[in-house]
């Protein structure tokens, strides 16, 4: 899929400002480990949504996944939040490319990602997936593939 049609998708998406169902919540928080279920929280509702869809066309594809590897589908932008960017700025960012702290940070939002991970004790195989390092070249595929939106 084309990087403009990704785009396009996403911000169509970013339109919709309908909150997420409290069993969806209540999902999600099942799943996460509580600094992970306090994280997401903390992401930005568009983000949040893009997430339980992630997470959903991930399952769909490796529906005995493991556990870890949900919460990466879960958890693989939220290093996103550092950028503290807008719709129409991470559209930016992504045409104008890594200028400035800003956008360069939304373009490292993978490795910024893991890193908040590690730092509040998340699986070691959980935020390796989100920086897309991980051994199992089956998981890495089907989670790039869930996020190709």
């Amino acid at each position: 899929m084309s990087n403009l049609s990704h785009l396009a998708k996403r911000f169509v998406l970013a339109l919709d400002r309908r909150k997420l169902s409290q069993s969806m919540i209540d999902k999600v928080r099942d799943l996460l480990l509580p600094r992970e279920f306090e994280l997401w929280l903390n992401m930005p509702l568009i983000d949040q949504k893009h997430s339980v869809l992630v997470m959903r066309r991930f399952l769909d594809r490796l529906p005995n996944a493991e556990l870890v590897a949900v919460r990466a589908s879960l958890l693989h932008d939220v290093g996103k939040t550092k950028s503290n960017l807008s719709v129409c700025g991470r559209v930016a960012a992504t045409i104008i490319g890594s200028r400035g702290e800003r956008f360069s940070s939304y373009h490292d939002h993978e490795t910024i990602g893991a890193q908040i991970l590690r730092e509040i004790g998340s699986d070691e195989t959980t935020w390796r997936l989100v920086v897309g390092e991980s051994a199992n070249s089956e998981i890495l595929q089907a989670l790039h593939e869930a996020d190709n939106i």
